[in-house]
Protein backbone atom coordinates (compact mmCIF):
# COMPACT_ATOMS: atom_id res chain seq x y z
CA UNK A 1 0.00 0.00 0.00
CA UNK A 2 2.75 2.33 0.80
CA UNK A 3 4.41 1.57 -2.33
CA UNK A 4 1.09 2.64 -4.18
CA UNK A 5 0.82 5.91 -2.62
CA UNK A 6 4.33 6.86 -3.24
CA UNK A 7 3.52 6.10 -6.84
CA UNK A 8 0.91 8.11 -6.70
CA UNK A 9 2.86 10.83 -5.53
CA UNK A 10 4.99 10.57 -7.44
CA UNK A 11 2.60 10.97 -10.94
CA UNK A 12 1.03 14.12 -9.25
CA UNK A 13 4.38 15.22 -8.47
CA UNK A 14 4.86 15.12 -12.46
CA UNK A 15 1.87 15.87 -14.04
CA UNK A 16 2.35 18.99 -11.82
CA UNK A 17 5.70 19.97 -12.75
CA UNK A 18 4.54 19.39 -17.02
CA UNK A 19 1.75 21.64 -16.57
CA UNK A 20 4.20 24.45 -14.68
CA UNK A 21 6.39 23.89 -17.92
CA UNK A 22 3.64 24.41 -20.09
CA UNK A 23 2.30 27.31 -18.40
CA UNK A 24 5.86 28.88 -18.80
CA UNK A 25 5.84 27.66 -22.51
CA UNK A 26 3.10 29.78 -23.20
CA UNK A 27 4.20 33.54 -23.11
CA UNK A 28 7.41 32.78 -24.17
CA UNK A 29 5.59 31.12 -27.68
CA UNK A 30 3.87 34.39 -27.54
CA UNK A 31 6.54 36.70 -27.65
CA UNK A 32 8.58 34.32 -30.16
CA UNK A 33 5.46 34.30 -32.15
CA UNK A 34 5.21 38.26 -31.56
CA UNK A 35 8.56 38.77 -32.20
CA UNK A 36 8.85 37.29 -36.24
CA UNK A 37 12.58 36.22 -35.31
CA UNK A 38 14.02 33.45 -33.57
CA UNK A 39 17.98 33.46 -33.26
CA UNK A 40 19.63 30.01 -34.04
CA UNK A 41 17.26 29.14 -37.04
CA UNK A 42 18.75 29.04 -40.89
CA UNK A 43 16.84 31.56 -41.73
CA UNK A 44 15.68 33.52 -38.30
CA UNK A 45 12.96 36.10 -39.49
CA UNK A 46 9.87 34.93 -40.00
CA UNK A 47 7.58 38.21 -40.19
CA UNK A 48 6.31 36.76 -43.45
CA UNK A 49 4.27 33.59 -41.88
CA UNK A 50 3.69 35.63 -38.16
CA UNK A 51 0.05 36.42 -39.17
CA UNK A 52 -0.50 32.32 -40.20
CA UNK A 53 1.35 31.30 -36.71
CA UNK A 54 -0.42 33.88 -34.64
CA UNK A 55 -3.41 32.26 -35.79
CA UNK A 56 -2.45 28.90 -35.53
CA UNK A 57 -1.44 29.40 -31.31
CA UNK A 58 -3.99 31.71 -30.04
CA UNK A 59 -7.15 28.79 -30.02
CA UNK A 60 -5.30 27.66 -27.37
CA UNK A 61 -3.36 30.49 -25.44
CA UNK A 62 -0.20 29.57 -27.28
CA UNK A 63 0.27 26.26 -25.81
CA UNK A 64 3.05 23.93 -27.14
CA UNK A 65 1.93 22.14 -30.58
CA UNK A 66 4.44 19.64 -30.94
CA UNK A 67 5.94 18.74 -27.49
CA UNK A 68 4.74 15.91 -24.71
CA UNK A 69 7.01 16.50 -21.47
CA UNK A 70 10.38 16.68 -22.67
CA UNK A 71 9.50 14.42 -25.85
CA UNK A 72 8.97 15.77 -29.34
CA UNK A 73 5.44 14.39 -30.58
CA UNK A 74 5.30 11.68 -33.13
CA UNK A 75 4.19 13.96 -35.99
CA UNK A 76 7.17 16.27 -35.04
CA UNK A 77 9.22 13.60 -35.52
CA UNK A 78 7.92 12.64 -38.77
CA UNK A 79 8.42 16.22 -40.30
CA UNK A 80 11.80 16.85 -38.95
CA UNK A 81 12.38 13.42 -41.16
CA UNK A 82 10.40 14.71 -43.94
CA UNK A 83 12.65 18.53 -43.89
CA UNK A 84 15.70 16.22 -43.84
CA UNK A 85 14.82 14.77 -47.01
CA UNK A 86 13.19 17.52 -48.80
CA UNK A 87 15.68 17.61 -51.47
CA UNK A 88 14.04 14.70 -53.11
CA UNK A 89 10.91 17.53 -53.79
CA UNK A 90 13.46 19.73 -55.34
CA UNK A 91 13.83 22.04 -52.53
CA UNK A 92 16.78 22.64 -49.88
CA UNK A 93 16.53 20.95 -46.68
CA UNK A 94 18.18 23.89 -44.76
CA UNK A 95 15.56 25.76 -45.65
CA UNK A 96 13.69 23.77 -43.06
CA UNK A 97 16.99 23.37 -40.37
CA UNK A 98 17.26 19.95 -41.48
CA UNK A 99 21.03 19.78 -39.80
CA UNK A 100 19.82 21.85 -36.54
CA UNK A 101 16.68 19.30 -35.05
CA UNK A 102 18.91 16.70 -33.49
CA UNK A 103 20.70 18.95 -31.33
CA UNK A 104 17.27 20.84 -30.74
CA UNK A 105 16.09 17.32 -29.86
CA UNK A 106 19.03 16.51 -27.31
CA UNK A 107 18.31 20.22 -25.69
CA UNK A 108 14.57 19.29 -25.47
CA UNK A 109 15.46 16.74 -23.27
CA UNK A 110 17.52 18.18 -21.58
CA UNK A 111 15.77 21.41 -20.80
CA UNK A 112 14.60 22.55 -17.10
CA UNK A 113 12.69 25.52 -17.82
CA UNK A 114 10.43 25.89 -21.16
CA UNK A 115 12.31 28.14 -23.21
CA UNK A 116 13.98 25.50 -25.02
CA UNK A 117 10.52 23.35 -25.46
CA UNK A 118 9.09 27.16 -27.01
CA UNK A 119 11.66 27.60 -29.11
CA UNK A 120 11.74 23.85 -29.97
CA UNK A 121 7.84 24.57 -30.66
CA UNK A 122 7.72 27.54 -32.86
CA UNK A 123 10.66 26.32 -34.90
CA UNK A 124 8.93 23.31 -36.00
CA UNK A 125 5.67 25.55 -36.59
CA UNK A 126 7.57 28.00 -38.90
CA UNK A 127 9.59 25.03 -40.97
CA UNK A 128 6.55 23.19 -40.63
CA UNK A 129 4.82 26.08 -42.65
CA UNK A 130 7.20 26.92 -44.81
CA UNK A 131 7.96 23.53 -46.24
CA UNK A 132 3.80 23.30 -46.88
CA UNK A 133 3.62 26.61 -48.62
CA UNK A 134 6.99 25.71 -50.74
CA UNK A 135 5.57 22.21 -51.75
CA UNK A 136 2.36 23.38 -52.56
CA UNK A 137 2.84 26.78 -54.42
CA UNK A 138 6.67 27.16 -54.65
CA UNK A 139 8.70 29.45 -52.88
CA UNK A 140 8.88 32.64 -55.03
CA UNK A 141 5.70 33.77 -56.19
CA UNK A 142 5.56 34.09 -60.24
CA UNK A 143 4.34 37.38 -59.66
CA UNK A 144 7.96 38.32 -58.90
CA UNK A 145 9.18 37.85 -62.27
CA UNK A 146 6.49 39.55 -63.98
CA UNK A 147 4.55 36.41 -65.23
CA UNK A 148 0.97 36.59 -65.73
CA UNK A 149 0.69 33.26 -63.60
CA UNK A 150 -1.24 33.32 -60.10
CA UNK A 151 -0.91 31.12 -57.12
CA UNK A 152 -3.78 33.07 -55.00
CA UNK A 153 -6.12 30.48 -55.68
CA UNK A 154 -3.94 27.33 -54.45
CA UNK A 155 -2.67 28.90 -50.69
CA UNK A 156 -3.89 27.19 -47.82
CA UNK A 157 -5.24 28.82 -44.68
CA UNK A 158 -1.98 27.29 -43.37
CA UNK A 159 -2.78 27.46 -39.71
CA UNK A 160 -6.01 26.04 -40.04
CA UNK A 161 -4.14 23.02 -42.65
CA UNK A 162 -1.29 22.48 -39.87
CA UNK A 163 -4.13 21.93 -37.23
CA UNK A 164 -5.89 20.18 -38.95
CA UNK A 165 -4.52 17.78 -41.36
CA UNK A 166 -0.52 17.48 -40.09
CA UNK A 167 -0.88 17.46 -36.31
CA UNK A 168 -3.43 14.47 -35.99
CA UNK A 169 -1.38 12.91 -39.58
CA UNK A 170 -1.35 8.97 -38.21
CA UNK A 171 0.51 8.41 -42.11
CA UNK A 172 2.07 12.01 -42.10
CA UNK A 173 3.48 11.26 -46.14
CA UNK A 174 0.53 10.52 -47.08
CA UNK A 175 -0.84 14.01 -46.15
CA UNK A 176 2.49 15.61 -47.82
CA UNK A 177 1.93 13.61 -51.17
CA UNK A 178 -1.35 15.88 -51.85
CA UNK A 179 -0.22 19.08 -51.07
CA UNK A 180 2.27 18.52 -54.30
CA UNK A 181 1.45 18.96 -57.37
CA UNK A 182 -0.64 16.40 -59.05
CA UNK A 183 1.30 15.90 -62.36
CA UNK A 184 2.62 12.74 -63.91
CA UNK A 185 5.31 15.09 -65.13
CA UNK A 186 5.91 16.61 -61.71
CA UNK A 187 6.34 13.14 -60.78
CA UNK A 188 8.87 11.92 -63.10
CA UNK A 189 10.88 15.12 -62.51
CA UNK A 190 11.15 14.33 -58.59
CA UNK A 191 12.48 11.21 -59.87
CA UNK A 192 14.53 12.28 -62.25
CA UNK A 193 16.08 14.53 -59.73
CA UNK A 194 17.29 11.71 -57.14
CA UNK A 195 19.08 9.98 -60.37
CA UNK A 196 20.58 12.89 -61.24
CA UNK A 197 21.89 13.29 -58.03
CA UNK A 198 23.59 9.95 -57.93
CA UNK A 199 24.99 10.43 -61.22
CA UNK A 200 26.34 13.88 -59.95
CA UNK A 201 27.88 12.08 -56.86
CA UNK A 202 28.76 9.27 -58.85
CA UNK A 203 30.97 11.12 -61.98
CA UNK A 204 34.49 12.31 -61.40
CA UNK A 205 33.80 15.42 -63.34
CA UNK A 206 36.38 15.94 -66.28
CA UNK A 207 36.10 17.86 -69.08
CA UNK A 208 36.34 16.71 -72.64
CA UNK A 209 39.01 18.40 -74.68
CA UNK A 210 37.60 21.21 -77.41
CA UNK A 211 37.49 20.71 -81.06
CA UNK A 212 38.77 22.96 -83.96
CA UNK A 213 36.20 21.52 -86.23
CA UNK A 214 33.53 19.39 -85.79
CA UNK A 215 34.32 15.70 -85.12
CA UNK A 216 32.52 13.06 -87.92
CA UNK A 217 32.19 9.75 -87.47
CA UNK A 218 35.04 7.72 -88.00
CA UNK A 219 37.06 10.62 -87.40
CA UNK A 220 40.07 10.26 -84.34
CA UNK A 221 38.91 12.16 -80.78
CA UNK A 222 41.48 12.34 -78.03
CA UNK A 223 38.17 12.75 -75.67
CA UNK A 224 37.16 9.03 -76.47
CA UNK A 225 37.67 7.43 -73.14
CA UNK A 226 35.93 9.96 -71.48
CA UNK A 227 32.92 10.30 -73.41
CA UNK A 228 32.66 6.74 -73.78
CA UNK A 229 32.56 6.84 -69.80
CA UNK A 230 30.54 9.81 -69.58
CA UNK A 231 27.48 8.44 -72.26
CA UNK A 232 27.47 5.23 -70.36
CA UNK A 233 26.92 7.00 -66.76
CA UNK A 234 24.00 9.19 -68.54
CA UNK A 235 22.23 6.39 -69.76
CA UNK A 236 22.97 6.92 -73.37
CA UNK A 237 25.35 4.50 -74.25
CA UNK A 238 24.49 0.70 -73.29
CA UNK A 239 26.99 -0.72 -70.59
CA UNK A 240 27.32 -3.63 -73.03
CA UNK A 241 27.87 -1.42 -75.93
CA UNK A 242 30.96 -2.47 -78.15
CA UNK A 243 33.43 0.55 -77.78
CA UNK A 244 36.23 1.23 -80.85
CA UNK A 245 39.71 0.59 -80.07
CA UNK A 246 41.75 4.11 -78.62
CA UNK A 247 40.90 7.69 -79.93
CA UNK A 248 38.27 6.41 -82.67
CA UNK A 249 35.22 8.23 -83.17
CA UNK A 250 32.58 5.41 -84.39
CA UNK A 251 29.98 2.94 -83.70
CA UNK A 252 27.66 2.42 -80.61
CA UNK A 253 29.34 5.80 -80.07
CA UNK A 254 28.17 7.99 -82.16
CA UNK A 255 25.00 6.41 -81.78
CA UNK A 256 25.15 7.46 -77.90
CA UNK A 257 25.79 10.93 -79.31
CA UNK A 258 22.94 11.44 -81.27
CA UNK A 259 20.42 9.98 -78.30
CA UNK A 260 22.64 12.43 -76.53
CA UNK A 261 21.91 15.24 -78.94
CA UNK A 262 18.08 14.80 -79.14
CA UNK A 263 18.15 15.04 -75.44
CA UNK A 264 19.56 18.49 -74.85
CA UNK A 265 17.79 20.27 -78.21
CA UNK A 266 20.87 19.92 -80.44
CA UNK A 267 20.51 18.36 -83.86
CA UNK A 268 21.03 14.43 -83.72
CA UNK A 269 23.71 14.51 -86.59
CA UNK A 270 26.27 12.64 -84.54
CA UNK A 271 28.97 15.02 -85.29
CA UNK A 272 31.06 16.34 -82.09
CA UNK A 273 30.81 19.95 -82.63
CA UNK A 274 31.19 23.06 -80.10
CA UNK A 275 27.84 22.67 -79.41
CA UNK A 276 27.54 19.39 -78.62
CA UNK A 277 30.76 19.07 -76.90
CA UNK A 278 29.61 22.82 -74.47
CA UNK A 279 26.48 20.28 -73.30
CA UNK A 280 28.77 17.03 -72.59
CA UNK A 281 30.60 19.62 -70.48
CA UNK A 282 27.69 20.81 -68.86
CA UNK A 283 28.59 19.25 -64.88
CA UNK A 284 25.61 16.68 -63.74
CA UNK A 285 25.36 19.28 -60.77
CA UNK A 286 24.08 22.04 -63.11
CA UNK A 287 21.58 19.11 -64.41
CA UNK A 288 20.64 18.71 -60.94
CA UNK A 289 19.86 22.24 -60.49
CA UNK A 290 17.80 22.79 -63.79
CA UNK A 291 15.42 19.55 -62.15
CA UNK A 292 15.07 21.66 -58.98
CA UNK A 293 14.11 25.07 -60.84
CA UNK A 294 11.72 22.97 -63.27
CA UNK A 295 9.94 21.93 -60.49
CA UNK A 296 9.64 24.59 -58.46
CA UNK A 297 7.82 25.90 -61.49
CA UNK A 298 5.72 23.01 -61.86
CA UNK A 299 3.94 24.49 -58.69
CA UNK A 300 2.78 27.52 -60.00
CA UNK A 301 -0.02 25.50 -62.46
CA UNK A 302 -3.20 25.34 -60.53
CA UNK A 303 -4.18 21.92 -59.16
CA UNK A 304 -7.12 21.60 -61.09
CA UNK A 305 -7.55 23.03 -64.41
CA UNK A 306 -10.83 24.22 -65.40
CA UNK A 307 -11.07 22.25 -68.75
CA UNK A 308 -7.83 20.07 -70.19
CA UNK A 309 -5.47 22.45 -70.79
CA UNK A 310 -2.89 23.55 -73.73
CA UNK A 311 0.41 23.87 -72.28
CA UNK A 312 3.68 25.60 -74.66
CA UNK A 313 7.42 25.35 -72.96
CA UNK A 314 8.98 27.96 -73.87
CA UNK A 315 12.56 26.49 -73.76
CA UNK A 316 12.36 23.09 -75.07
CA UNK A 317 9.86 24.72 -78.23
CA UNK A 318 7.19 22.32 -77.75
CA UNK A 319 3.23 22.77 -77.21
CA UNK A 320 1.14 19.93 -75.09
CA UNK A 321 -2.38 19.13 -75.01
CA UNK A 322 -3.55 17.39 -71.91
CA UNK A 323 -6.36 15.19 -71.28
CA UNK A 324 -8.79 14.99 -67.69
CA UNK A 325 -6.34 13.15 -66.35
CA UNK A 326 -3.19 15.11 -67.03
CA UNK A 327 -1.53 12.71 -69.33
CA UNK A 328 -0.15 13.99 -73.10
CA UNK A 329 -2.84 13.38 -75.79
CA UNK A 330 -1.63 16.00 -78.29
CA UNK A 331 2.41 17.04 -78.73
CA UNK A 332 3.98 19.60 -81.13
CA UNK A 333 6.67 21.52 -82.03
CA UNK A 334 6.29 25.19 -81.86
CA UNK A 335 8.40 28.56 -82.60
CA UNK A 336 8.57 31.28 -79.84
CA UNK A 337 9.71 34.85 -79.77
CA UNK A 338 13.25 35.86 -80.31
CA UNK A 339 15.67 35.46 -77.14
CA UNK A 340 17.49 38.58 -77.46
CA UNK A 341 14.48 41.30 -78.39
CA UNK A 342 10.81 39.76 -78.63
CA UNK A 343 10.31 37.25 -75.46
CA UNK A 344 6.73 35.27 -75.36
CA UNK A 345 5.96 35.98 -71.74
CA UNK A 346 5.03 33.42 -69.45
CA UNK A 347 1.22 33.36 -68.25
CA UNK A 348 -2.34 31.48 -68.64
CA UNK A 349 -5.62 32.95 -70.32
CA UNK A 350 -8.47 30.96 -71.29
CA UNK A 351 -8.80 30.37 -75.26
CA UNK A 352 -11.93 31.87 -76.26
CA UNK A 353 -12.56 31.68 -80.24
CA UNK A 354 -10.61 30.67 -83.44
CA UNK A 355 -10.31 32.63 -86.46
CA UNK A 356 -9.72 30.73 -89.80
CA UNK A 357 -7.82 32.20 -92.83
CA UNK A 358 -7.19 35.29 -90.42
CA UNK A 359 -5.63 39.40 -91.43
CA UNK A 360 -2.54 39.75 -89.47
CA UNK A 361 -2.87 43.20 -88.27
CA UNK A 362 0.82 44.24 -88.39
CA UNK A 363 1.81 45.16 -84.23
CA UNK A 364 2.41 48.88 -84.19
CA UNK A 365 6.56 48.10 -82.91
CA UNK A 366 7.22 45.66 -86.05
CA UNK A 367 5.45 48.97 -88.16
CA UNK A 368 7.71 51.30 -87.72
CA UNK A 369 10.66 49.21 -87.14
CA UNK A 370 10.41 47.13 -90.67
CA UNK A 371 7.34 48.07 -92.69
CA UNK A 372 8.30 51.74 -92.89
CA UNK A 373 11.83 51.50 -93.89
CA UNK A 374 10.46 49.26 -96.34
CA UNK A 375 8.36 51.19 -97.80
CA UNK A 376 10.38 53.48 -97.83
CA UNK A 377 13.03 52.01 -100.11
CA UNK A 378 10.11 50.52 -102.10
CA UNK A 379 6.68 52.36 -102.73
CA UNK A 380 5.09 48.79 -103.74
CA UNK A 381 6.38 47.03 -101.05
CA UNK A 382 2.23 47.20 -99.84
CA UNK A 383 1.04 45.26 -102.83
CA UNK A 384 3.89 43.17 -103.26
CA UNK A 385 3.20 41.89 -99.84
CA UNK A 386 -0.35 41.35 -100.05
CA UNK A 387 -0.69 44.05 -97.60
CA UNK A 388 -3.35 46.97 -97.02
CA UNK A 389 -3.32 50.42 -95.38
CA UNK A 390 -6.36 50.70 -93.16
CA UNK A 391 -7.83 53.55 -90.99
CA UNK A 392 -7.38 52.44 -86.87
CA UNK A 393 -11.00 51.16 -87.05
CA UNK A 394 -10.13 48.92 -90.06
CA UNK A 395 -10.88 50.66 -92.98
CA UNK A 396 -8.93 50.28 -96.43
CA UNK A 397 -7.13 52.95 -97.37
CA UNK A 398 -5.55 51.20 -100.27
CA UNK A 399 -2.98 48.57 -101.27
CA UNK A 400 -1.54 49.88 -103.93
CA UNK A 401 1.52 52.38 -104.42
CA UNK A 402 2.04 53.95 -101.35
CA UNK A 403 1.98 58.32 -101.59
CA UNK A 404 4.08 60.37 -99.47
CA UNK A 405 0.96 61.52 -97.33
CA UNK A 406 -0.07 57.81 -96.63
CA UNK A 407 3.80 57.75 -95.77
CA UNK A 408 3.44 60.27 -93.30
CA UNK A 409 0.14 59.13 -91.65
CA UNK A 410 2.55 55.55 -90.94
CA UNK A 411 5.42 56.86 -89.46
CA UNK A 412 2.98 59.12 -87.09
CA UNK A 413 0.92 56.14 -86.14
CA UNK A 414 -2.57 57.59 -87.58
CA UNK A 415 -3.03 54.54 -90.17
CA UNK A 416 -2.64 51.08 -89.51
CA UNK A 417 -1.34 48.04 -91.99
CA UNK A 418 -2.84 44.86 -92.31
CA UNK A 419 -1.56 41.18 -94.72
CA UNK A 420 -4.69 40.05 -96.30
CA UNK A 421 -5.90 36.47 -95.66
CA UNK A 422 -4.49 33.51 -97.69
CA UNK A 423 -1.87 30.95 -97.80
CA UNK A 424 1.02 33.57 -97.74
CA UNK A 425 0.45 35.07 -94.84
CA UNK A 426 2.59 35.68 -91.69
CA UNK A 427 -0.14 33.88 -89.52
CA UNK A 428 -0.60 30.99 -91.71
CA UNK A 429 -4.66 30.12 -92.02
CA UNK A 430 -5.64 29.99 -88.60
CA UNK A 431 -5.23 31.53 -85.30
CA UNK A 432 -6.22 30.48 -81.70
CA UNK A 433 -7.20 33.32 -79.12
CA UNK A 434 -7.08 33.71 -75.59
CA UNK A 435 -7.26 37.32 -75.40
CA UNK A 436 -4.46 38.72 -73.26
CA UNK A 437 -2.54 41.87 -72.91
CA UNK A 438 0.23 40.86 -74.41
CA UNK A 439 -1.47 40.42 -77.71
CA UNK A 440 0.34 36.68 -77.85
CA UNK A 441 -1.79 33.97 -79.19
CA UNK A 442 -1.55 30.53 -81.25
CA UNK A 443 -1.15 30.45 -85.30
CA UNK A 444 0.02 28.51 -88.08
CA UNK A 445 2.29 29.61 -90.42
CA UNK A 446 3.78 29.53 -94.37
CA UNK A 447 7.36 29.33 -92.83
CA UNK A 448 7.42 25.31 -92.34
CA UNK A 449 11.00 24.83 -92.49
CA UNK A 450 11.68 26.34 -89.15
CA UNK A 451 10.10 23.48 -87.59
CA UNK A 452 13.06 21.31 -88.44
CA UNK A 453 15.70 23.47 -86.67
CA UNK A 454 17.01 22.25 -83.22
CA UNK A 455 16.27 25.64 -81.77
CA UNK A 456 13.44 27.81 -82.65
CA UNK A 457 12.99 31.00 -81.09
CA UNK A 458 12.82 32.80 -84.60
CA UNK A 459 9.17 35.06 -83.62
CA UNK A 460 7.77 38.08 -82.23
CA UNK A 461 6.61 37.02 -79.31
CA UNK A 462 3.58 35.12 -80.94
CA UNK A 463 3.74 31.34 -80.94
CA UNK A 464 3.88 29.48 -84.62
CA UNK A 465 2.18 25.90 -83.88
CA UNK A 466 3.51 22.73 -86.49
CA UNK A 467 0.00 21.14 -86.81
CA UNK A 468 -2.70 23.79 -86.90
CA UNK A 469 -5.73 21.63 -87.89
CA UNK A 470 -5.29 19.37 -85.81
CA UNK A 471 -5.08 22.05 -83.01
CA UNK A 472 -8.06 23.98 -83.90
CA UNK A 473 -9.88 20.76 -84.36
CA UNK A 474 -9.03 19.57 -80.32
CA UNK A 475 -10.21 23.64 -79.25
CA UNK A 476 -13.29 22.89 -81.57
CA UNK A 477 -14.26 19.49 -80.91
CA UNK A 478 -17.23 20.63 -78.51
CA UNK A 479 -18.29 22.55 -81.27
CA UNK A 480 -21.26 20.45 -83.24
CA UNK A 481 -19.58 19.51 -86.54
CA UNK A 482 -16.17 21.07 -86.38
CA UNK A 483 -14.27 18.17 -87.29
CA UNK A 484 -10.35 17.77 -88.40
CA UNK A 485 -11.64 17.54 -92.74
CA UNK A 486 -14.43 21.01 -92.37
CA UNK A 487 -11.17 22.64 -90.16
CA UNK A 488 -9.12 22.17 -93.43
CA UNK A 489 -11.29 22.97 -95.51
CA UNK A 490 -12.22 25.87 -94.03
CA UNK A 491 -8.79 27.19 -93.99
CA UNK A 492 -8.01 26.06 -97.38
CA UNK A 493 -10.86 27.51 -99.01
CA UNK A 494 -13.61 28.53 -96.83
CA UNK A 495 -14.39 32.65 -96.63
CA UNK A 496 -11.77 35.18 -94.81
CA UNK A 497 -11.53 36.14 -91.42
CA UNK A 498 -14.29 34.12 -89.99
CA UNK A 499 -14.32 33.59 -86.18
CA UNK A 500 -16.05 30.76 -84.22
CA UNK A 501 -16.13 30.76 -80.64
CA UNK A 502 -15.14 27.75 -79.02
CA UNK A 503 -18.34 25.82 -77.01
CA UNK A 504 -16.06 25.43 -74.06
CA UNK A 505 -13.12 28.26 -73.14
CA UNK A 506 -9.41 26.21 -72.75
CA UNK A 507 -6.86 27.06 -70.45
CA UNK A 508 -3.54 28.23 -71.49
CA UNK A 509 -0.30 27.87 -70.50
CA UNK A 510 2.45 29.94 -71.29
CA UNK A 511 5.89 28.06 -69.23
CA UNK A 512 9.43 27.73 -69.11
CA UNK A 513 11.03 24.68 -67.56
CA UNK A 514 14.63 23.71 -68.86
CA UNK A 515 14.16 19.80 -68.00
CA UNK A 516 11.61 17.87 -68.24
CA UNK A 517 11.32 13.95 -67.57
CA UNK A 518 9.30 11.99 -71.39
CA UNK A 519 7.06 9.57 -70.62
CA UNK A 520 9.50 7.18 -72.22
CA UNK A 521 11.65 7.76 -69.21
CA UNK A 522 13.89 10.53 -71.18
CA UNK A 523 15.27 13.49 -69.20
CA UNK A 524 15.72 16.02 -72.05
CA UNK A 525 17.34 19.65 -71.02
CA UNK A 526 16.88 22.84 -72.71
CA UNK A 527 19.10 25.99 -72.70
CA UNK A 528 17.84 28.86 -70.43
CA UNK A 529 17.53 30.78 -73.61
CA UNK A 530 15.36 34.14 -71.93
CA UNK A 531 18.08 33.38 -68.61
CA UNK A 532 14.70 32.81 -66.47
CA UNK A 533 16.71 29.95 -64.90
CA UNK A 534 19.31 32.48 -63.77
CA UNK A 535 17.12 34.95 -62.08
CA UNK A 536 15.68 32.38 -60.19
CA UNK A 537 18.34 30.61 -59.39
CA UNK A 538 20.03 34.31 -57.64
CA UNK A 539 16.48 34.87 -56.15
CA UNK A 540 15.98 31.58 -54.31
CA UNK A 541 20.18 32.18 -53.25
CA UNK A 542 18.98 34.89 -51.14
CA UNK A 543 16.68 33.03 -48.66
CA UNK A 544 13.91 33.56 -46.19
CA UNK A 545 11.67 35.65 -46.69
CA UNK A 546 11.48 35.01 -50.00
CA UNK A 547 9.81 37.43 -52.60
Amino acid sequence: MRRRIGFGWRVALLVVSLSCLSSAQQPEIQNLVTSGNLEGMRWPNFTDYRPWLEKFYQPTGFAPAWVQGAQPTPQARALIEAFKSAGKNGLNPEDYDASRWEQRVSALQGASSGVEAARFDVALTVCTMRYVSDLRIGRINPKHFEFGLSVEKKKYDLARFVREQIMPASELQAVLDEVEPPFAGYRRGEQALAHYIELAQADHWEELPSVAKPVEPGGVYAGVPRLARFLQLVGDLPPDATLPDGQTYSGALVDAVKRFQRRHGLDADGRLGAATIRQLNVPLQARVLQLQLTLERWRWLPEEFSAPPIIVNIPDFRLRVLDENNKVVMDMRVVVGKGMRTQTPVFSRDMTYVVLRPYWNVPPSILRSEIVPAIQRDRGYIAKKNYEVTTNDGKVVTSAEISDDVLAQLRAGKLAVRQKPGPTNALGLVKLIFPNEYNVYLHSTPSQTLFSRSRRDFSHGCIRVEMPAELANWALRNNPGWTVERVRQAMQSGPDNVTVNLAKPVPVFIVYGTALAYENGEVHFSDDIYGHDAKLAAALAKGYPYP
